[in-house]
C-alpha cells in the first residue's frame, strides 16, 4: 500500500522557520522525483520543489527560491522541505508528491499558516 504522510506543518510568524517531512512507502523511493506542492484556498495547486530521482538536481517555484530547500534521507524513505523567511503569502496547505513517468503518488497534505 503506497502512502505518504507529511507533517510538520503548524503556525508561524512571519519570518520563522518551519521543516515539512514526507515519509514514503509501499514504492520504490529512489526510483521517484520527489515534490512539494501547495495549495492556497480558493487556488491552484502550485509546484514548490522538486527533487530528481537521482537527488543531484533541484527546482523550485519562483516565489520560494532562496527561501525553500527541498532534500531526501534515502535511509529513512523521507523528504523534507526546509522553510525560511516565511511569509503570509506562504500560507497554504502543502502536499508531498512523488512521481515516475505516468505514475504519481500524493500525500494527505499538511497545513502552513505564517501569520503574527
Amino acid at each position: 500500500q503506497v502512502q505518504l504522510v507529511e507533517s510538520g506543518g503548524g503556525l508561524v510568524e512571519p519570518g520563522g522557520s518551519l521543516r515539512l517531512s514526507c515519509v514514503a512507502s509501499g514504492f520504490t523511493f529512489i526510483t521517484y522525483s520527489m515534490r512539494w506542492y501547495y495549495q492556497a484556498p480558493g487556488k491552484e495547486r502550485e509546484l514548490v520543489a522538486a527533487l530528481s530521482t537521482d537527488g543531484s538536481s533541484t527546482i523550485y517555484g519562483d516565489s520560494v527560491k532562496g527561501r525553500f530547500t527541498i532534500s531526501r534521507d534515502v535511509g529513512k524513505n523521507t523528504v523534507y522541505l526546509q522553510m525560511n523567511s516565511l511569509k503570509p503569502e506562504d500560507t497554504a496547505m502543502y502536499y508531498c508528491s512523488a512521481l515516475k513517468g505516468a505514475i504519481r503518488y500524493w500525500g494527505q497534505g499538511t497545513q502552513v499558516t505564517v501569520s503574527s
